[in-house]
């Protein structure tokens, strides 16, 4: 029997001229989307898990369009851009948040974050258009270079395959949270946080709270206040990125550090704050709220934004309860993580941003304590006063020099040009802080006023010089665990024309969401029950709130709070 012939020269002949008819433009088109994706995995994604789920992301979109619109160049361009996107938003908000974007920044968008971008980034709108009115015909072209159709049910397949692989990956190996805060991993870190956060939802909601409680508060009645004396004008500080740095060793300090730390009857203490580096709204949510930022677990990040609105309690809402005006004075734009909102929310009735106060980028503490000293001034008469600033002179980067025109004759002590910069700040920062002190004695001579200061979290880089034989990944695993090392900072009380009431609320260490129960205290204000049920627990807890009893007393007042009325929508 004859051989059968050959075919493969045939076969190539055949293959090559269907590459032909198709054209190498359609075929790059299908093409180069894909092999784009696989270069910014391997720039973006650091290890093996990262990696694959990458791919698994990546497979997800591209059979999501798919199922759409049958087309696989389109659906991979759309796949592409999406990703980048993602890449360029990560980055942006890591530079202004120290932190990458996630699934949840998709579920807390609204008309704040929106206008914030836009606000900060003028020219942002007509990006946006320019790239529409670009994109539009290029997607065009792809529908119509595209020669092949994929059908839609083996595609839906392929992308509930992918989603499933991905979900049960992301439930066996979830992803540290401390790694959100690393300028890498953009794709694999947003579908992996999806994973989390919403299992996170569906367990618990936003905040955890106990299932029941077994007793109920009284709400509040709005003119049940009645303190013994005179009631104090009360100003917050909000010390940017302030602690006592010689906690580390080796740093050297200049002569007389360590005075601004002082409370008025000469001790230091400590503040343990709910954040390190920078989300200082963290500690907004602490002082304002009452509250730990820690009970939202995965969704601690957007806590004033989730609280906006939710969260009816804290402290301005108690002083009003006791006839006080409540201010706040904010470094930046009000839409900045919902920062009016939330404010307004827990008892602020003035709130003045950036814009309102006229600051241009960062501005030094004498700058918002002038402003203060003049607002202070328009308030209604023989009406005490809670103004709420805060202050930003001392964030980082400590890479330059703020204000060189400041404390000209400042020497370094001799540490790396960081740390001597940050020390400068400080410095700065106590000096302006005693020409506010002369200006309030001056300008409203007489006048009682409690002033609280604490700084709202360690900088950037106290983990390093606290923690100097550690790796990055051992340090994160610190702070996962809220080593008290590396949260404490230090909060002060100073008076003028007044004394400070003793109680045993202002403890040497406390946790941040006490600072308002020691300020109310501290001004011999009668605490409304929500409070008077937390002072309980911090001194059954000896200071600490969260961590005490694994987050059972944190929870138990939450579901408190929640049956009053005082919580909802959460």
């Amino acid at each position: 029997m004859a051989s059968a012939p050959n075919p493969g020269p045939f076969a190539t002949t055949a293959v090559l001229a269907s590459v032909a008819a198709l054209g190498i433009w359609r075929l790059l088109a299908v093409a180069a989307p894909h092999l784009a994706a696989l270069w910014l995995m391997y720039e973006t994604e650091t290890d093996f898990g990262s990696r694959l789920s990458f791919l698994l992301a990546w497979g997800i979109l591209n059979f999501f369009w798919i199922t759409l619109l049958r087309r696989p160049a389109l659906s991979g361009t759309l796949s592409l851009t999406m990703v980048v996107v993602l890449v360029l938003l990560s980055r942006l908000k890591h530079d202004v948040a120290q932190m990458t974007v996630n699934f949840i920044d998709l579920m807390m968008i609204d008309r704040d974050t929106v206008a914030f971008l836009f606000t900060i980034f003028p020219n942002l709108r007509w990006s946006v258009i320019g790239a529409g009115l670009l994109t539009l015909p290029l997607m065009y072209a792809l529908w119509w270079l595209d020669p092949f159709r994929i059908r839609r049910l083996p595609a839906l397949a392929c992308k509930l395959a992918c989603l499933a692989t991905l979900v049960f990956y992301s439930i066996y190996h979830p992803d540290e949270a401390w790694r959100g805060y690393y300028d890498d991993g953009y794709l694999s870190k947003f579908f992996r946080s999806g994973v989390t956060a919403v299992s996170d939802f569906v367990q618990y909601g936003f905040m955890e709270s106990a299932a029941a409680a077994g007793e109920r508060l009284n709400m509040p009645l709005v003119d049940a206040c009645h303190p013994a004396g005179r009631r104090p004008n009360i100003i917050m500080i909000h010390d940017e990125s302030s602690f006592d740095i010689r906690a580390a060793q080796g740093i050297k300090v200049p002569p007389g550090y360590g005075s601004h730390f002082k409370s008025w009857d000469g001790k230091q203490r400590t503040f343990l704050a709910e954040s390190n580096g920078g989300p200082s709204w963290f500690t907004e949510y602490n002082v304002l709220a009452g509250l730990s930022s820690r009970s939202f677990g995965r969704f601690a990040y957007f806590v004033t934004r989730i609280a906006s609105g939710r969260v009816e309690r804290g402290l301005p809402l108690a002083l009003r309860r006791c006839g006080y005006e409540t201010m706040s004075l904010y470094p930046a734009y009000g839409g900045f993580m919902g920062a009016r909102s939330f404010q307004m929310t827990t008892g602020i009735e003035r709130f003045l941003d950036a814009h309102d106060l006229g600051a241009r980028n960062v501005e030094p503490d004498s700058f918002f304590y002038d402003k203060a000293l003049g607002l202070m001034g328009e308030r209604t008469p023989n009406t005490p006063l809670f103004t709420f600033i805060y202050l930003g002179a001392n964030h980082f980067p400590w890479g330059t020099r703020f204000r060189p025109d400041l404390m000209p004759n400042w020497r370094a002590p001799g540490n790396v040009p960081s740390i001597d910069e940050y020390l400068r700040r400080q410095a700065m920062s106590a000096e302006q802080y005693k020409g506010f002190i002369a200006g309030l004695k001056k300008t409203f001579p007489g006048e009682p006023f409690l002033i609280v200061r604490y700084g709202d979290h360690q900088p950037e880089f106290a983990p390093a010089i606290l923690e100097p034989g550690l790796d990055e990944g051992a340090i994160g695993r610190k702070l996962d665990a809220y080593d008290p090392r590396l949260y404490a900072t230090y909060y002060a009380i100073d008076a003028v024309n007044f004394e400070p009431v003793k109680s045993d609320a202002v403890m040497d260490t406390i946790d941040g969401p006490y600072l308002p129960l020691v300020i109310q205290e501290a001004a011999g204000i009668p605490l409304d029950p929500s409070f008077a049920e937390q002072k309980e627990i911090m001194l059954r807890c000896k200071g600490i709130f969260y961590g005490c009893n694994d987050g059972t007393e944190a929870r138990r007042l939450n579901r408190l709070l929640i049956n009053a009325g005082m919580i909802h929508g959460l």
